[in-house]
């Protein structure tokens, strides 16, 4: 399947509010318990917490995910190193989406001399894991049990990968 990435926009808040929310009422995959509003994901346009931002659209020109490069701290002594956060519409998942994603974020990361790539994941995301790993990521840290959703505890696993 072909997807192209775009430059997030005002225009495109509805919609990956919608794939967020999805996220955040089904799974642990994002940490907040409660629904978003679109004032909420206009934090993810680029400014002085997000260095870029897209949204992936498939053949149709439908949204089917977005994703962003934050810093990971606004001390200086830690401005090579970024976040990366992408969340994929649940019906496009293994199709290539954040494959592309994770290119375009470490495509973007060099560009602004950033040498590390952090993820932090849900322990029960398995499959997100795996393709971090796959993609090059190394674990570098777990917290067991610090969180609680949906009637469950879960964990966070940190990784990271080096773009030098």
């Amino acid at each position: 399947m072909d997807f192209i990435l775009e430059k997030l926009k005002q225009e495109h808040i509805k919609e990956v509010t919608g794939i967020l929310n999805y996220y955040i009422e089904n799974t642990t995959a994002a940490y907040r318990e409660e629904a978003v509003s679109d004032d909420f994901s206009l934090r993810f346009l680029e400014g002085p917490d997000v260095y870029c931002s897209f949204v992936i659209k498939n053949n149709s020109n439908g949204i089917i995910g977005f994703c962003m490069l934050e810093p990971h701290s606004s001390l200086s002594t830690f401005s090579e190193a970024a976040e990366v956060m992408y969340f994929i519409h649940h019906k496009y998942t293994g199709n290539g989406a954040g494959s592309l994603a994770l290119e375009i974020m470490e495509s973007e990361a060099r560009k602004r001399g950033i040498r590390k790539l952090l993820a932090d994941i849900s322990t029960e995301n398995l499959t997100s894991i795996d393709f971090h790993v796959k993609k090059g990521f190394d674990e570098y840290g777990r917290l067991a049990d610090i969180g609680k959703k949906l009637g469950r505890s879960f964990g966070i696993v940190y990784l990271v990968k080096d773009l030098s």
